[in-house]
């Protein structure tokens, strides 16, 4: 009859484990796609708010520059005005000389007062003609310091422009990593992905047909009762014959796998929810848990496995695959778990 069964299993079509691994490459693509987006908004908000500032640096000076010149224009109609006040008075000064130096010529005999008093508006307008030199002098002075200060703006406006066309260059490039990112992480998913379900074939192929060893979804899971007696952490004899072939399996796969996808085998030990008694070797479930995986991982390691892809990891009673409190859901729950994950 247990022929019967064993043969009926092996006509049998599992579609389940292929499901599995496909939900679990989907929820990995996924998770991973979330980060790469997380990392793009991390970066691209720094490459803003450096651009930001320089944005507001370069306002702060166009609005500094553009004060200044309306300063200067404003100094500069000043004396615009002034000079024409001064121009109108020169031409005043100069009408009166001029009528002066008729009246002179028409009398032959001109007054000592007559003679005093154009002298008096010749010097007047000399000065005045001395104001006006000065004050265009002051005018041409503002016209070149308008000419620099326009200049200025002009330089600041360029810069401006530059620093968005970068911006812009660098939003493409960023857009672009990420999109390079994804291929290719994807592809590093689907390849261990495919390793995986390689190495997992192996492990069914050479690893005894029974019940207590299956495969859930991306592990591969080992009833705690076929590796280690109760409540002990070392590998039994059946134990150490069916990690010396899961040694054998990994030790083909790494000479498989590139280099450059950074993989490792995760150990997982689980307990049941009975609290261990005071009085043996653990305080509690969470240190057989991790002492069970420690030693399925140290026995890897003596096997030739690299030490460097192995991980051990201890969860107690806290992940159950099956709920209740029955002896079937208890033993269910005490096991070693493998998963071939990356680094």
């Amino acid at each position: 009859m247990a022929l019967a069964r064993n043969r009926r299993r092996e006509r049998g079509v599992d579609y389940w484990p292929g499901f599995v691994d496909a939900l679990s490459t989907l929820l990995l693509a996924i998770m991973f796609l979330l980060c790469v987006f997380v990392l793009a908004q991390f970066f691209l908000s720094r490459e803003i708010s450096g651009k930001d500032e320089v944005l507001n640096r370069l306002t702060s000076q166009i609005n500094e520059l553009t004060q200044l010149l309306a300063l200067e224009k404003s100094g500069k109609q000043d004396l615009e005005d002034a000079l024409a006040n001064l121009q109108a008075s020169l031409a005043d000064s100069e009408g009166e000389r001029s009528r002066l130096q008729q009246l002179l010529d028409r009398g032959s005999g001109t007054s000592a007062a007559a003679t005093e008093r154009i002298s008096t508006l010749s010097k007047s307008l000399d000065e005045e003609q001395q104001v006006s030199a000065r004050a265009m002098s002051q005018i041409e002075l503002l016209n070149q310091q308008i000419a620099a200060l326009r200049s200025q703006i002009a330089a600041v406006e360029e810069a401006l422009q530059a620093s968005e066309a970068k911006d812009d260059a660098s939003q493409a490039k960023i857009a672009d990593l990420g999109r390079r990112l994804n291929v290719a992480l994807a592809q590093r998913v689907q390849e261990l992905n495919r390793y995986r379900s390689d190495f997992f074939g192996r492990l069914r192929e050479i690893l005894s047909d029974r019940e207590n060893i299956r495969i859930v979804g991306d592990r591969f899971v080992f009833q705690s009762e076929v590796l280690f007696p109760s409540g002990g952490d070392q590998l039994n004899e059946a134990g150490q014959t069916e990690m010396t072939k899961l040694a054998t399996a990994l030790l083909d796969l790494a000479r498989e796998i590139p280099p450059e996808i950074n993989w490792v085998l995760r150990v997982d030990g689980h307990t049941d929810n009975v609290p261990l008694s005071g009085a043996g070797r653990y305080a509690d479930n969470w240190e057989l848990s991790s002492a069970r995986a420690t030693s399925v991982v140290k026995f890897l390691i003596s096997k030739g496995v690299p030490a460097n892809r192995l991980v051990a990891a201890g969860f107690g009673e806290f992940q159950p695959i099956a709920e209740g409190e029955s002896p079937e859901a208890r033993s269910t729950n005490r096991r070693i778990e493998l998963k071939l994950t990356e680094r």
